[in-house]
């Protein structure tokens, strides 16, 4: 579905292949706001071969611009949905971006949540820009591996901009940013209770937490 210029995934992600290079990103009112001042942005998402909606506004400006619903497919949701697959398939997840620690920590959960997979993990250096020599580090690390999944968590818009900028210099199949869910599942920070996530009010929640999103919002 088309909405504001970026076409959307409307109902799952089973439909998308495993075994072609396919790059996937989230669109959330941060990230659209972002596009607008960005153009490195805003091609690195209507650059994705899939665009999944993390956000409840661009559900609501479908129904009112298109009369058709939009599923709400969360970065949570493509860790979980591509975790359990490369479960069911023995496969490999790589973990781009945070620190070691929150690496780490991931890589334990995921040895008790999904003992079938094969986790491999890289912290890049924590920098606006990185350079020729950083990325080829990063290219080596992954390569090395060549897993099925690839997220990447680095923040918006750094994480978008980076996945479309390299994602020809990576062997992979998915290449997904999900960013916070990196801290969510090491368990550094909670996520809201189902009950908000199920009404559409999850954001509403987090600005609790972090007051800066009210305003992206």
């Amino acid at each position: 579905v088309s909405v504001l210029g970026f076409n959307l995934v409307r109902n799952s992600l089973s439909f998308i292949p495993l075994d072609k290079k396919i790059l996937i990103n989230t669109i959330s009112p941060n990230s659209y706001g972002l596009s607008v001042k960005d153009s490195k942005m805003k091609q690195a998402l209507t650059g994705s071969d899939y665009l999944v909606l993390d956000g409840v506004y661009f559900g609501l400006a479908s129904l009112l611009l298109k009369g058709k619903r939009i599923k709400r497919i969360t970065g949570w949701d493509c860790f979980t949905f591509y975790a359990n697959t490369m479960n069911e398939q023995h496969g490999k997840l790589f973990f781009l971006g945070s620190t070691n620690d929150t690496l780490e920590k991931i890589k334990t959960r995921i040895g008790i949540d999904y003992p079938n997979v094969t986790v491999n993990y890289f912290s890049p250096p924590y920098k606006q820009e990185f350079t020729a020599d950083d990325l080829h580090e990063m290219h080596k690390r992954i390569n090395e591996v060549k897993p099925n999944v690839l997220f990447v968590g680095m923040t918006a818009p750094k994480q978008e901009k980076w996945s479309f900028q390299n994602k020809d210099f990576v062997d992979e199949n998915i290449i997904c940013s999900i960013g916070n869910v990196f801290d969510w599942y090491a368990g550094n920070t909670k996520r809201p209770e189902k009950f908000w996530r199920m009404i559409g009010l999850e954001w509403f929640v987090r600005i609790f937490y972090r007051p800066e999103i009210f305003r992206r919002n």
